[in-house]
This record gives C-alpha cells, sequence and structure tokens, in this order.
C-alpha cells in the first residue's frame, strides 16, 4: 500500500472542515486518504482539499462523492487505485450537491472553476 493512505480513518464528517466552518457552500467533496479531513474540490470556490493536501503533504484524496470510489494523487496529478477507506464512504446521500443546502447561492455556477 502506498505511503499516505490510512484505510482504518474515518472521515472528518459528512462536508468540507473549512467551508463548515466559516458559512461557505462546496461543489464537490474530497476525502484525505492519509488522514480522513473532507475538503471540498477544484471547482468548488474554496478548493480546501488540494489546500490541505499542499499544506499537510498528504497527496492522495478519494472523491466523497455516492457512487464514487477514484482516488487522485496530487503528487503525481493522476487518478489511482486505492483501498476502500473506513466507513462511511461518501456524504449522506441527502446532502445535496452542490451543499450544503441552505448555503448554496442561486448562480452557484457563476462561483466554479
Amino acid at each position: 500500500m502506498a505511503s499516505g493512505i490510512d484505510p482504518a480513518v474515518p472521515p472528518s464528517g459528512t462536508g468540507c472542515v473549512e467551508c463548515e466552518a466559516a458559512g461557505g457552500w462546496w461543489l464537490h467533496l474530497r476525502r484525505c486518504a492519509e488522514c480522513g479531513h473532507v475538503g471540498c474540490c477544484d471547482s468548488s470556490p474554496a478548493q480546501h482539499a488540494s489546500a490541505h493536501a499542499a499544506a499537510a503533504g498528504h497527496p492522495f484524496v478519494q472523491s466523497f462523492e455516492p457512487g464514487e470510489t477514484w482516488y487522485w494523487d496530487y503528487e503525481n496529478l493522476d487518478y489511482y487505485d486505492g483501498p476502500e477507506l473506513a466507513d462511511p464512504q461518501h456524504h449522506p446521500v441527502e446532502q445535496p450537491v452542490p451543499g450544503p443546502q441552505g448555503r448554496v447561492p442561486a448562480d452557484w455556477q457563476r462561483h466554479i472553476h
């Protein structure tokens, strides 16, 4: 198994840690495969998942979207085949995309990258 992946660590929550703290919103969620940090994707306004990867030196994330199991390797800028991580595997299915409900602006498409 690759260094930088810990299958036993659960996700940090059901939404982007930093967006939740700041009252922000996200398009899609990514889960750090090393520490479980849940951050927003690079198409989201704040791009917290890649910022976490760079600051913490944790290169691998897995999609935290229902039905998606792919990994991304920020070091090699490519997809990666990794193991199943600790549950839950994705955010709650009732959580809207973009999310969270009540914080997404009506013109959200103008804000994504």
